[in-house]
């Protein structure tokens, strides 16, 4: 029988707001997995120039979108997510750095705040790029009365570009993206102007910041404009960080200047072993097991399961969730390091849950 007549499964469509160079990855990503992608920006001509660069193929919000993912600076982002919710009927999730402001200030069951932890020297659209993402963490801070239809189905599109899935509280992601990625960009860009100052000095200087020097420093060719609005917005946690540098920094002196072998040695070998401890993403079948979790019918259930796995450590390989043909329940099949599978089975039954774990070979 011929197929001519068949309907054709529409293609998904979804907003961009905010064409930058992290809502222009998005846009070229989703659009690379058959996506319809509109947008809008709020730089005259941006939006124009996203359609004819083929980043999105309209200009604007389409209501019926699937997903609107907000992508403007990080003081401005609650305005913009309510303006999203108020002219669309989808999901929306934003990109910004900083999570407690907006997950405070806009509180709605389709709203799941998000942050991918990726990023480029490139900036604007220039910099666009599909495969950004793989590989990279991307957080989702749902509140405890998120639906869990809202995250799993944020998370899956995330998971779906690639991305890592990691589940926290807003106020645990401002605290340890503080350590991460706010304090580590401005102690590079301290450093990047010490040798800087020196350079008038000294002109062979810059000559020789090559290997150790220039990947320590990277960080700091990062667009500067976003960072005053990012520290004001997470000033406590960054200020407390740099308290904590601060006195690593003048132990670490202490030691030097003391001429403390045996102490400078210990810092320097606990550093190089939690250095080497830094996760890595896992892609053999052999280290990885199936760890499937029935979602029982409370608010925030599925959320709780990435929750879990980020507070152990368990890293999320994969996931999706298979829903009953007999009801609106699902079940959560994750993909996770074998190693670590059984102390997220033991994390599970103690918060209620019933997983089976199977490794995969």
């Amino acid at each position: 029988m011929s197929d001519v007549g068949a309907e054709l499964t529409p293609p998904r469509r979804a907003n961009v707001v905010g064409l930058g160079l992290i809502g222009g990855s998005i846009a070229v990503a989703l659009r690379r997995r058959g996506w319809v992608l509109w947008g809008e920006d709020g730089a005259s001509g941006r939006a124009a120039e996203a359609v004819q660069r083929g980043v999105i193929d309209r200009e604007g919000l389409d209501p019926d979108a699937e997903i609107t993912f907000v992508a403007t600076p990080v003081s401005v982002i609650p305005a913009a997510v309510r303006a999203a919710l108020a002219a669309t009927r989808g999901l929306v999730s934003d990109v910004g750095s900083v999570k407690v402001p907006v997950a405070t200030a806009v509180v709605d069951p389709r709203f799941v705040p998000g942050h991918p932890m990726a990023g480029s020297e490139l900036i604007g659209l220039e910099g666009a790029d599909p495969d950004m993402f793989s590989g990279a963490a991307w957080v989702l801070t749902p509140r405890s009365d998120t639906p869990d239809a809202a995250f799993t189905a944020v998370a899956s599109i995330v998971a779906d570009l690639g991305a890592e899935v990691v589940a926290v509280s807003a106020e645990a992601h401002d605290a340890l993206v503080a350590v991460v990625s706010h304090v580590p960009h401005l102690t590079a860009a301290t450093l990047m102007t010490l040798a800087d100052e020196r350079a008038q000095d000294h002109a062979a200087l810059l000559r020789l910041a090559a290997g150790g020097f220039r990947d320590m420093t990277r960080i700091a060719s990062g667009h500067p404009a976003i960072w005053p609005d990012i520290c004001a917005e997470n000033r406590e946690a960054i200020v407390d960080t740099l308290d904590q540098l601060i006195a690593g920094l003048s132990h670490m002196r202490q030691l030097v200047g003391g001429g403390d072998r045996a102490g400078l040695t210990s810092v320097l070998e606990r550093a190089r072993r939690a250095r080497s401890n830094l996760p890595s993403r896992s892609v053999r079948p052999e280290e990885l097991a199936e760890v499937r979790v029935p979602i029982p019918d409370r608010p925030g259930a599925a959320a709780e399961v990435f929750t879990l796995a980020a507070e152990l450590g368990v890293n999320i390989d994969s996931f999706e969730v298979v829903h009953s043909l007999e009801g609106t329940s699902g079940v959560a099949v994750l993909l996770v390091d074998a190693e670590r599978s059984e102390r997220f089975r033991g994390g599970l039954l103690a918060r209620g849950f019933k997983p089976s774990v199977r490794r995969l070979v």
